[in-house]
């Protein structure tokens, strides 16, 4: 008899132990959703490449976790944007170029992008640069609160050189590309930043 209570209070306390480690683990699991929703509720986003015009950098499909809270655009930023112009519908994810108070010129001729007289150096662009079919723009003076951005694939880009576009106001910076997350292959950081010559 006394064996049969031992066994039944054993049986009774591996079934509480096992309803105990599930508590915690539930509790745990809780705890990181929690966290991930407040992370990318207030501090960023995950958002998809859509198109060809940021390779090699980027992808098509590539998914990308953004800095969005407390985020000031600077030169050489990846950055995805929300307005929307004739060539794109959805958000678009580009380089900054150049910021408020800066001059932009492009000399197709030579290939070459300078932001106030200086060259830039831009080892991360896809090939040397053509004229675009559309109407463009090659020498700007980025107005204070926006910014002027460009593709890394420049021959596939519509971008600040697009009338259609131009400059654009800050506020319709989503945030900064800080990570590829997806596809797997391709997770890691995003090289920000331009130099000059």
């Amino acid at each position: 008899m006394e064996l049969i209570i031992l066994a039944k209070e054993q049986e009774l306390s591996g079934r509480d132990a096992l309803k105990v480690d599930l508590y915690f683990w539930l509790q745990a699991l809780v705890m990181v959703l929690v966290a991930l929703i407040l992370i990318f509720t207030f501090i960023g986003r995950i958002i998809g490449v859509d198109g060809s015009s940021m390779y090699p950098t980027l992808h098509h499909g590539d998914m990308l976790l953004l800095q969005s809270i407390g985020y000031t655009p600077k030169q050489g930023d990846v950055v995805v944007l929300t307005k929307e112009f004739d060539a794109a519908d959805g958000p678009i994810v580009k380089r900054v170029i150049a910021v408020g108070g800066q001059h932009v010129d492009i000399d197709y001729a030579a290939g070459t992008v300078s932001v106030d007289g200086q060259v830039l150096n831009e080892p991360y662009i896809n090939e040397a640069m053509r004229e675009p079919y559309y109407e463009n723009l090659t020498s700007v003076d980025v107005p204070e609160g926006s910014i002027f951005v460009m593709g890394d694939n420049r021959n596939n880009s519509s971008d600040s050189r697009d009338v259609t576009l131009g400059t654009v106001d800050e506020r319709y910076v989503l945030g900064r590309a800080l990570w590829v997350i997806l596809p797997f292959q391709d997770f890691g950081g995003i090289t920000h930043g331009v130099t000059t010559n």
